[in-house]
């Protein structure tokens, strides 16, 4: 079972949407998918666009304050965001949002909910830009398509993400 909803569907597809929400039932126990989400360092195993992530300063866990520099890639466009931790709430729910700063000063908080679904798990990915300057929403649109609907890579995180989390030997 697999369902995808993006905010503003019968928007113009020249826009960027200001959130997304995809989930998929998977055959997979929530504590197994928990493992691996909340080791933001395994991101680039699963993610369709963050290839590497590492904690800063002191960080070595997914709690409440903490923070980490993702690099992402999509086509031949390459960039780093610093993101911090909002929610760990093992085995439920990561959520955290992106920092701003000079080159991007947008805020977007980013979550992944887990719901134990019979023997598996309902896995909920879903973002919501809070804060984006128009231009920059612009100028993303048009150098960065793939943003303009990110339901179906999204959804093709969650399933790789199953599958990272039904391989682990923990």
């Amino acid at each position: 079972m697999e369902t995808a909803r993006v905010d503003g569907v019968s928007a113009p597809r020249r826009t960027l949407p200001r959130s997304c929400r995809t989930e998929v039932v998977v055959d997979v126990p929530a504590e197994a998918l928990w493992r691996v989400i909340a080791d933001v360092t395994r991101v680039g195993e699963w993610s369709h666009e963050c290839r590497t992530v590492q904690w800063l300063g002191q960080a070595n866990a997914a709690v409440p304050g903490a923070r980490f520099r993702g690099r992402n890639r999509s086509g031949s466009l390459r960039w780093a965001r610093v993101c911090e931790i909002m929610v760990a709430d093992p085995p439920r729910e990561l959520r955290w949002r992106t920092v701003p700063s000079g080159l991007f000063p947008d805020l977007t908080e980013w979550r992944i909910a887990l719901e134990p679904v019979g023997d598996g798990t309902r896995i909920v990915q879903s973002f919501e830009v809070l804060r984006i300057a128009r231009w920059l929403a612009w100028l993303i649109a048009r150098v960065n398509s793939a943003h303009r609907d990110r339901a179906a890579a999204l959804t093709g995180d969650l399933h790789r993400l199953a599958a990272v989390a039904a391989a682990d030997p923990r």
